[in-house]
């Protein structure tokens, strides 16, 4: 589904690889999916966007063909603060001091983490469909938790979710993006079959939950301690929503951001649900490269 890019498997600890495409030339710009799919969410974008960019897209640890470690009782396999690691590790071993960087859902949660920890690597951070873990965590309410009840599944104790995640995990993808404002009717068979074919490797569902309890958990540390010593993302940002998901019904997204960031703030809602870069890739190719300037 990327036609003139090419696979590479990196190993950014022992024995853990992050798996991805490369392709393109020009600056850099990295690409990060979010749950529960993976690197296949640019399959519209990237060939677009390699016109103009070295285009990477990879799948996060715990997701697609990258590793799938063991959780630990902190959750810090999962961190966000580790994924973000991951990245910047697969980025120097292709030979990237600095990049542009996109993330949707999970991918901007671990993107928002490689920002703070990491300023000198990104020239420019766009997310897509999240408010800052910390805030929507914080502001959770009656319609917020019933929208994103998986949230509060997957955080459960080993092994609830994972046995009924493994148990029919074509059937969780499916439910999942298709009960969202679109459907499944945007998504390509093709990239259906292949978020099911990733799911039910064998720990993928386990990668998946552990990725939300450390949200949950470790990271919430982390953020708290940012945000108690005054640090602020450094990078010029921008963020986009869909105007018929869950962060346009519940929260200011542009004021959370402002709330983290020193710089200001672009962005606002694409005509769309929370699935953008699949959804509304025309709106939003248009926004990547007017920004990622």
């Amino acid at each position: 589904m990327f036609d003139g890019f090419r696979e590479f498997d990196i190993e950014v600890e022992p024995n853990i690889a992050i798996h991805g495409v490369i392709g393109g030339a020009g600056p850099a710009l990295l690409l990060l999916h979010g749950h529960p799919q993976t690197h296949v969410i640019w399959h519209l974008l990237a060939p677009r966007l390699a016109e103009h960019y070295t285009v990477v897209a990879t799948d996060l640890r715990g997701y697609g063909d990258s590793s799938k470690p063991e959780g630990d009782e902190q959750h810090l396999n999962y961190s966000k603060r580790r994924m973000a690691t991951d990245q910047v590790t697969v980025m120097r071993a292709l030979g990237f001091a600095s990049f542009f960087l996109c993330g949707h859902d999970r991918g901007g949660r671990v993107a928002h983490r490689l920002a703070l920890d990491h300023p000198e690597r990104v020239d420019k951070l766009m997310v897509l469909d999240i408010a800052p873990t910390l805030a929507m965590y914080e502001a959770t309410d009656l319609a917020f938790a019933t929208a994103y009840w998986h949230w509060f599944f997957l955080i459960q104790p080993r092994p609830l979710p994972e046995s009924w995640i493994e148990a029919a995990p074509a059937d969780y993808v499916t439910r999942i993006m298709g009960g969202r404002h679109a459907g499944l009717g945007p998504f390509s068979p093709r990239a259906i079959a292949e978020y099911q074919r990733c799911l039910a490797l064998p720990g993928a569902a386990h990668g998946l939950c552990e990725d939300y309890r450390a949200s949950r958990t470790i990271d919430l540390e982390h953020d708290r301690a940012d945000r108690d010593a005054g640090r602020h993302l450094q990078v010029p940002l921008a963020v986009w929503w869909g105007e018929h998901g869950v962060i346009e019904r519940c929260f200011d997204a542009l004021g959370e951001w402002r709330a983290v960031s020193r710089h200001g703030v672009e962005g606002g809602a694409l005509p769309c649900g929370h699935y953008l870069p699949e959804e509304a890739p025309d709106a939003l190719f248009q926004q990547l490269t007017h920004f990622m300037r």
